[in-house]
């Protein structure tokens, strides 16, 4: 995971942070919130600092709000990567937690989901996440995604994409810079049969939309805004 911007402004992490609950799903603890009844799911998979992460959290709220299941489950199994441990830097904490293993994981969440009478999942992916999100997306396990400031993602990856995409990325990212959202667009653009969304956010950098400054405006509103496309593009194509 190339770039300090993954570690930057780590959050302060709340294990009762959100108006959901904790459960198990398909072997991990999850965060839930929102009703079975909607028969739509959204499978939000996190940045490296894990599924206590508030805003995170209050941002599932808010999928749920919309009317769908919304699901953060804890893909690190209650080892987020934590910057003050100097002994643990990132690269070997990813080790531990490789995005390959992060989809391996999601796809019993994904089971769960539909053996609860949840008959459409979408999922969403924040930096570390993403990547998870878009091998569902290749395999075609959910209906749609939408990828946050990715991390890792290539230009292969979009090229296997078989469902709805959207791509939200930031203008001042080391990780995935406007460049290379740039090619995935490109990508996308020859793919008509694979309906898709890229956005690159002025004025913002990787992380912006879960690890936002809620005492600064600018930053409220740029992150707002993004999860605003996320919540659209949920709509109309997990259903």
């Amino acid at each position: 995971m190339s770039g300090h911007q993954c570690t930057e402004n780590p959050p302060k992490l709340d294990p009762n942070s959100g108006s959901g609950h904790v459960e198990k799903l398909g072997g991990l603890d999850s965060y839930i919130s929102g009703s079975t009844h909607s028969k739509l799911a959204v499978v939000l998979v996190s940045h490296v600092f894990g599924y206590e992460t508030p805003q995170l959290r209050k941002l599932a709220d808010k999928v749920a709000e919309a009317g769908f299941y919304a699901v953060v489950p804890d893909f690190f199994h209650g080892d987020p990567y934590n910057p003050a441990n100097e002994d643990r830097p990132l690269p070997i904490w990813i080790k531990d937690h490789p995005q390959d293993k992060g989809f391996e994981d999601s796809k019993p969440v994904v089971e769960a989901l539909k053996n609860k009478g949840l008959t459409t999942v979408g999922a969403v992916g924040f930096c570390w996440g993403a990547k998870v999100a878009v091998e569902l997306a290749k395999q075609e396990l959910v209906k749609a995604v939408v990828l946050l400031h990715p991390s890792r993602v290539t230009v292969d990856d979009i090229k296997g994409v078989k469902v709805p995409i959207s791509v939200l990325g930031a203008e001042y990212d080391q990780v995935t810079p406007p460049e290379l959202v740039k090619q995935f667009q490109n990508v996308l653009a020859t793919k008509p049969e694979v309906k898709s969304f890229v956005k690159i956010f002025p004025r913002v950098k990787h992380g912006w939309t879960v690890r936002y400054d809620p005492n600064d405006p600018s930053e409220v509103e740029a992150a707002e805004e993004a999860h605003k496309d996320m919540l659209v593009w949920l709509t109309n194509h997990v259903k």
